[in-house]
């Protein structure tokens, strides 16, 4: 199965519903049974498998990061690119790049209330690449 790319716009800080752009290519794939891969090519942002009914939950995530790895600590020597990149570097680092996700009778193996995100960790983003393998 060839590789698909997605260019997802994130102009802020916050979640990306990218679950329909992968339910297509896995649509498009027409396996049966697989293994759906789902890759981000940047290191300030990150992918996550979440609630997809209450947006509270995400509203939680965001506020507990933000405390658990806050802007403008002293320690960060990396700040040419603004107050935000290195948090969102460490953010990133604590959440994952890359999910992988079951394919079953030709669909995303989800469970009801999930939900693939991309989670832009800048304040201002941009452009974010995504890379979707689907195999058998």
């Amino acid at each position: 199965m060839p590789v698909q790319q997605l260019h997802i716009s994130a102009p802020r800080k916050g979640f990306y519903n990218i679950t329909e752009q992968v339910k297509q290519i896995v649509r498009e794939a027409n396996l049966s049974e697989g293994l759906c891969t789902v890759f981000v090519q940047h290191t300030s942002a990150s992918l996550l498998i979440q609630e997809n009914a209450d947006p509270a939950v995400r509203h939680d995530l965001e506020n507990w990061i933000s405390s658990l790895v806050p802007e403008g600590d002293p320690r960060y020597t990396h700040t040419t690119e603004g107050a935000d990149d290195m948090p969102a570097h460490i953010r990133a680092t604590l959440t994952a790049t890359s999910i992988s996700i079951p394919i079953m009778n030709g669909r995303l193996a989800l469970g009801t209330w999930q939900g693939i995100y991309l989670w832009e960790h800048r304040h201002y983003g941009q452009s974010r690449s995504v890379v979707v393998h689907v195999g058998a």
